[in-house]
């Protein structure tokens, strides 16, 4: 997607060697006409699977997500990464390691927004070593729900996450992959 990759190119900052910061549209401040845009491109790239939910792991995934769910017309299920006690007893749950935090959680859905009957479609702003994606295919599989696949805002392909899981027959789609950040420089995947 050029308008993300662009987007990347002028307002993204790499730290380190494998980090890609883009707080300034993406997860802190969130620029809507390109998360509409992207919306816009997952909903079209998984019109074929009869999606009924779309679902994402709090917080920064939550953008993405929203604007996917509206253009596919379903609602949004985010897993929280706390349980609240506002939350039924009956919940899925599993632990996560977040890259960027490196800090593991236990993400957590209420069973009641999640069924056998649903196929959800997972949404998330990165994806690096996969840990996020394979905790909500876990949830998807403790609900019994089907599992379209997963849209990906930004993937690093260097970090080879998103090749393990297509390895196992998970469809994922990456708006932009990044194949390499090496001397700050950011270099595309064709």
């Amino acid at each position: 997607m050029e308008q993300l990759k662009q987007a990347i190119m002028e307002k993204g900052v790499i730290s380190g060697v494998d980090v890609l910061k883009v707080d300034s549209f993406l997860n802190h401040q969130i620029d809507p006409q390109l998360m509409n845009e992207i919306g816009l491109a997952f909903a079209e790239r998984f019109a074929d699977c009869g999606v009924t939910k779309v679902m994402t792991i709090e917080t920064s995934g939550i953008a993405p997500a929203i604007f996917t769910g509206l253009h596919l017309g379903v609602p949004l299920l985010f897993a929280k990464k706390t349980k609240s006690i506002t939350l039924d007893r009956r919940t899925y749950e599993t632990k996560v390691l977040s890259f960027t935090k490196r800090k593991e959680y236990r993400i957590v859905v209420e069973q009641a927004y999640l069924t056998e009957a649903d196929t959800v479609l997972l949404i998330d702003d990165f994806l690096a070593e996969g840990q996020a994606l394979r905790g909500l295919i876990e949830i998807i599989e403790q609900a019994g729900a089907t599992l379209c696949g997963a849209g990906i805002v930004i993937e690093k392909g260097f970090q080879h996450g998103g090749d393990r899981l297509r390895e196992k027959g998970y469809r994922i789609e990456s708006l932009a992959i990044i194949e390499s950040m090496a001397n700050h420089r950011i270099v595309f995947r064709d």
